[in-house]
């Protein structure tokens, strides 16, 4: 790789603080909240008056929680909290029998054959968004993260419901979801100060509202959907295949306030991971032309009509967009909770302990990545990466609870990638140096701009 500056990184804190600076700058970003010593340590242990938290960087733990005991380390209910008034009870909140029960359901439909049939859905939900791109480059520099969510909202709309970002109704859920995003932290409140069940949550009107209305406009998707199976005129598109499933051991199929919860969870977890990892692998193309005419290369191989099975001469393109997912993975931090007393590093885990799994700093951990911080698309055929990608990758999670659309993302990704970069050359807005903040997912504080030229192809 030739030499040129770092991918941008969050500062860290400064030294110790308060518990209360603290939570001010948790809420505001929970990457530069976090202590340098996070890129090193093998385990980290935080402490406040009302829980304590691990983070563990140790593969080993971080595959006993994911992979080996899972049980025993079901998710936090404080990250929850958050999350309820728009997720509800979907399968990325849920433990136990209720989450065992959901993933039944769910699994079948992301299944055999699903990313071939789903393929020419996110195939034209690519080329939407290469025309669409190119009317909004005619103006100057283009704000590609309002551009990357555009196009993951589109695919999702397409492979689940069958309809494009166009409609109507797929419109209106888009944008109340970007309202959403803007009037919800991270992390509530309530996440730090464990609350009765009585007592109100501190959610703003603005929140409860938002959610409300993505989860009414959800509500009659599913009814209409319902409607069509009745008539027999429904799509074979993956709502359909979720609402038609049966649990094979109650024989129940999903009712539509659970679909409305699963459908909502799909919205935040795949369009956010999506958008937020193709808006990150565009910024390092305009930073690095000379991989970026590799996956253009690759792109225009490929052509518009291409099928499911040329998707494999991507080979340049797939290993940009996993480096990117290294460097920038859209959801930085996951959080379990201990059910039983543990030992962790020779330390007494009580029950009830927070265990956080970071892949932002298990993705650049100094003890385990060669150039932990560069961008190096080419360390994924080396025997390191090999061995960091078993024991330190954990972008969709591990384990049981590995994420189900895990094989669509990336699908989605590389192709987006491929066919944008084939359509456009993408330079960086040098004054315009984006920097990473958490919210819901890994963004950019102001955005990320960049300015455009049509390759003519």
């Amino acid at each position: 790789m030739s030499a040129r500056a770092q991918p941008p990184k969050p500062p860290a804190r400064p030294g110790r603080v308060s518990l209360w600076r603290y939570v001010k700058l948790f809420r505001r970003d929970l990457l530069s909240a976090q202590p340098a010593k996070l890129y090193r340590a093998w385990m980290a242990e935080f402490k406040t008056p009302f829980f304590r938290s691990y983070l563990v960087n140790q593969p080993e733990l971080v595959d006993l929680v994911l992979k080996r005991r899972p049980r025993d380390f079901p998710k936090s209910n404080r990250v929850s909290e958050g999350l309820r008034p728009l997720l509800g009870n979907s399968v990325f909140l849920t433990n136990g029998a209720e989450w065992e029960r959901q993933r039944r359901i769910i699994d079948p439909a992301f299944e055999g054959g699903r990313l071939r049939e789903a393929f020419p859905a996110i195939s034209a939900a690519a080329e939407a968004a290469v025309a669409r791109l190119g009317a909004e480059a005619q103006g100057g520099p283009v704000e590609i993260e309002a551009q990357t969510s555009f196009a993951a909202a589109d695919v999702i709309f397409r492979t689940l419901f069958s309809i494009p970002i166009e409609d109507r109704m797929a419109r209106q859920v888009f944008e109340e979801f970007k309202t959403y995003q803007r009037s919800q932290p991270v992390v509530n409140l309530a996440a730090f100060f464990r609350l009765p069940k009585w007592c109100p949550r501190p959610f703003s009107h603005r929140t409860r509202r938002s959610a409300d209305v993505i989860r009414g406009l959800i509500r009659d998707l599913a009814d209409t959907r319902a409607k069509a199976l009745a008539n027999g005129t429904a799509p074979n598109d993956l709502a359909t295949k979720i609402m038609t499933t049966k649990d094979p051991i109650t024989g129940q199929r999903f009712s539509t306030p659970e679909m409305v919860d699963q459908v909502a969870i799909f919205f935040f977890a795949w369009h956010e991971t999506s958008a937020s990892a193709l808006s990150w692998a565009l910024y390092l193309m305009a930073t690095h032309p000379d991989y970026q005419e590799k996956v253009a290369r690759e792109g225009a191989a490929l052509g518009p009509q291409a099928g499911f099975e040329e998707l494999r001469r991507l080979r340049v393109t797939r290993d940009v967009f996993r480096e990117t997912l290294r460097l920038y993975p859209p959801v930085p931090m996951m959080v379990r909770e201990a059910a039983q007393a543990e030992v962790f590093r020779g330390r007494d885990v009580a029950p009830g302990s927070q265990v956080v799994l970071s892949p932002w700093h298990l993705h650049r951990h100094t003890r385990l990545w060669d150039n932990p911080d560069g961008f190096d698309p080419e360390r994924w055929h080396s025997e390191n990466a090999k061995h960091c990608q078993r024991a330190a990758f954990i972008l969709f999670s591990a384990g049981p609870r590995v994420c189900t659309g895990a094989g669509f993302a990336m699908l989605e990704g590389v192709l987006l990638l491929a066919r944008l970069c084939a359509a456009y050359e993408f330079k960086p807005v040098e004054e315009q140096v984006p920097q990473p903040v958490a919210h819901l997912t890994v963004r950019s504080k102001k955005g990320i701009w960049l300015k455009l030229r049509d390759r003519g192809v």
